[in-house]
């Protein structure tokens, strides 16, 4: 087996509307596709990166929170490549989004910070020269 990338991710939302803004409006992610499915009374969303992975945002009724804090088992955060780590914060500092201060990791000397999407799942901006970014 030969894994080729990630395709995508899929996260579920509490509040379909306000997530959908977050991550379409404010990230920008491009709206891939978007169905209501009546029988399960759920939205799914497809959003694209530039790269070409994608993020599946799925509403459900009244789904369970997500354990973060202490860190549960599983999926610890999703990070998102950017050119300008500093930029970024600002932007979404400007938007009113709370991230935290910029950190060097200790192993490879790249820029990254955190914030989190509408209902607190940890997303990462991790610095990474364009040259450096996969390409599709």
């Amino acid at each position: 087996m030969q894994l080729q990338g990630m395709h995508h991710v899929a996260i579920i939302c509490s509040d379909y509307a306000r997530s959908r803004s977050f991550y379409v409006d404010l990230l920008g992610l491009q709206v891939i596709a978007e169905h209501y499915r009546q029988a399960r009374d759920s939205w799914k969303l497809d959003l694209g990166l530039p790269d070409g992975t994608q993020i599946e945002l799925f509403s459900f009724p009244a789904p369970p929170s997500r354990p973060s804090r202490p860190e549960a088992c599983g999926l610890r955060h999703l990070s998102f490549a950017v050119a300008d780590v500093q930029r970024c914060k600002q932007q979404l500092e400007s938007q009113g989004v709370a991230v935290e201060d910029i950190r060097v990791d200790e192993y490879t000397g790249r820029r990254f910070t955190f914030f989190a999407d509408p209902d607190g799942l940890p997303l990462e901006l991790y610095e990474v020269p364009d040259q450096m970014r996969p390409r599709r």
